[in-house]
């Protein structure tokens, strides 16, 4: 009786969680070829332990080896990528020193299917992270960019993920998107 009522109980944990994690995303509207700026803080996030999705082949997001840049709180934005456009997308945290990630996949249709970590294919997705060691010619600083992400002649749905690497699980930062059409 006792396992039982156990097992309920983490069943019902675990659906509140996944119901949290499709409410949890805030949808964008954009302008094309203008640059938007918004607020966050990790704190208002929400965890991820399952990241698997995240080096499934058919979504190549980030590799297993990279797992921990991603463990911390994640907020989620969405918004409508129209054909023949392309984004730039850009986190900035407010603490120089904190260590974010992020990264952006796009689907047809963004549903309960395709938000992670349910996720198991996509279009494109690209992440950013502190590197684990300087590349020549390359300086990185405590942002995060991803590019590349684009539509041609379909349109798309756009999901972008903020996190905070190593547990991270609050910290302020600005999202910069910048629509070109």
């Amino acid at each position: 009786m006792k396992l039982r009522l156990q097992l309920f109980l983490l069943l019902a944990a675990f659906q509140t969680l996944r119901a949290q994690e499709f409410e949890s995303i805030t949808w964008l509207e954009l302008k094309p070829n203008e640059t938007i700026s918004i607020k966050g803080d990790l704190k208002n996030g929400i965890a991820m332990p399952n990241l698997s999705w995240a080096w499934n082949s058919s979504v190549a997001c980030f590799p297993q080896t990279q797992a921990a840049k991603f463990t911390g709180n994640h907020i989620l934005y969405a918004f409508d990528l129209p054909s023949y456009s392309e984004m730039d997308i850009q986190v900035v945290p407010d603490d120089k020193t904190a260590n974010f990630s992020l990264y952006a996949y796009e689907v047809g249709t963004i549903d309960k299917s395709t938000t992670v970590p349910n996720l198991s294919r996509c279009i494109r997705c690209e992440a950013d992270h502190k590197l684990d060691y300087k590349m020549r010619g390359y300086v990185q600083d405590h942002t995060r960019r991803v590019k590349d992400i684009l539509a041609i002649a379909n349109p798309y749905q756009v999901l972008i993920g903020v996190t905070g690497a190593n547990g991270l699980k609050e910290g302020s930062f600005t999202l910069l998107l910048k629509l070109k059409q």
